[in-house]
């Protein structure tokens, strides 16, 4: 089941440094996004594994959301990428983006050429890293309980972040940082329509400010997609740019980081034929490392 395309609000004008199409994705564009999600089986993943335990006084935890990664996949226990100093063995080879994100991607890529420049937009700066993201309830028996939600973070990887939206509509907010027992305050919000493009970069939304989706509306049908006891009604794709070097396969991952997500790399493999190839590459450079 297709969900609604439900009309969002009038174009506004946006503060400097921020794009937003409502209409950037066509409708066959559209169609052929839903077959790829059709194609693909989401994972969950816990915050934190063996070799990279917990802080002192944090425990394990689940992700509110599946997930999955195309260019390359940053793990949530391997501590995703955050430079300058947490770049190395955090970004493992994913499968390439299909044809429709490409088309796109390079679309968002143009625009954000003409709008970015200088210290902004990094000399190599293209899209090659996407968190595609599943919103809405997880299933506990008959209880749906709500997780469409994202809290208040920053995106490290240098220069403009693109996001495109299908589904429910999302509202999206920029905030200043909170104290413990505080709430940030709003420095702007917009709703993400389904169809849409949203652009950010420059120094004021990407350091100064954190963003966080506060919330997904719940009018339309929930989206076929492959999610165990998940149902969505919104996805969301995040392009970002991770300097090609940082990249490694996972044949090159030291063993312990290896051993962490052996277990999401085999999960991935059971419908991946990308990430058979990947696991049997490692086995491949272990019996010839032996």
């Amino acid at each position: 089941m297709q969900p609604s395309r439900a009309p969002g609000l009038r174009p506004q004008s946006l503060p400097r440094g921020l794009y937003y199409d409502r209409h950037c994705i066509a409708e066959a564009e559209h169609d052929e996004i839903l077959r790829w999600l059709a194609t693909i089986h989401p994972i969950r993943e816990q915050r934190y594994a063996p070799n990279h335990p917990p802080p002192q006084g944090q425990s394990q935890r689940w992700l509110l959301r599946p997930v999955y990664w195309l260019g390359n996949w940053q793990f949530a226990c391997l501590n995703y990428y955050h430079p300058p100093r947490g770049i190395l063995h955090r970004c493992v080879k994913a499968e390439p983006f299909p044809p429709v994100l490409a088309r796109l991607v390079a679309k968002a890529e143009r625009i954000a050429r003409r709008l970015y420049s200088g210290p902004d937009m990094p000399a190599a700066w293209h899209l090659n890293t996407c968190l595609v993201n599943f919103y809405g309830s997880r299933l506990e028996g008959d209880r749906r309980i709500d997780t469409a939600r994202v809290g208040e973070h920053k995106d490290f990887e240098p220069g403009p972040v693109a996001s495109l939206s299908l589904g429910e509509r999302a509202l999206f907010q920029f905030v200043s940082s909170s104290r413990i027992g505080e709430r940030g305050a709003v420095a702007f919000q917009q709703w993400l329509d389904d169809g849409s493009l949203q652009i950010f970069g420059g120094e004021r939304w990407k350091k100064h400010y954190f963003h966080r989706v506060q919330r997904v509306d719940r009018k339309g049908s929930a989206f076929d997609v492959h999610a165990e006891n998940f149902v969505t009604r919104r996805v969301n794709f995040t392009f970002r740019y991770v300097p090609d070097e940082h990249i490694v396969p996972y044949a090159d991952l030291p063993e312990a980081s290896a051993e962490d997500v052996r277990g999401y790399m085999e999960q991935l493999a059971a419908h991946s034929a990308f990430f058979r190839g990947e696991l049997e590459a490692r086995r491949r450079a272990s019996r010839a490392r032996a």
